[in-house]
């Protein structure tokens, strides 16, 4: 093959390879993290109706100290929740607070996954395309070489 399309050939798959794939891989690990976020607030979404729809004032629970190390609480006052909004600040609501807010974080949410499915449907499609003109100058090579008289 030729020198010139060889190097060609390598700069643009160097480009894939060290450019796109990891830009793919990036754009989605963050889409999945938004996934995570958006099953969160809608698994709070439904423990709260659900809290409102059983009028529940009181209830008992097991919470997480860390490294799996469980302990029985006791709430005695439904009404108000502390909500985890981001950067380790939680807010006291009461339950219809909370719901305006999830409301308001899971449209905000499926914003940002829109955004990263662009994205990655970007990055695939550009992936697609230095394929293809990889493709290209292999074919365009091999025409010419099938052109040239052996001498």
């Amino acid at each position: 093959m030729d020198n010139l399309c060889q190097q060609k050939i390598q700069k643009y798959e160097e480009f894939v390879d060290k450019r796109l794939k990891p830009d793919l891989l990036h754009a989605t690990a963050q889409r999945d993290t938004v996934f995570e976020q958006q099953k969160i607030f809608a698994d709070l979404r439904r423990n709260i109706e659900n809290l409102e729809k059983n009028s529940v004032t009181s209830l008992r629970t097991m919470v997480n100290l860390g490294s799996e190390v469980y302990v029985q609480a006791e709430v005695p006052n439904t009404q108000h929740i502390f909500v985890d909004i981001g950067m380790g600040f939680h807010v006291e609501f009461t339950w219809s607070e909370a719901l305006n807010y999830i409301e308001k974080r899971e449209e905000t949410i499926a914003r940002q996954i829109e955004e990263y499915t662009k994205l990655i449907a970007s990055i695939k499609a550009q992936i697609k395309l230095v394929q293809s003109l990889c493709f290209l100058l292999l074919i365009e090579y091999l025409m010419l070489a099938a052109c040239t008289p052996f001498v």
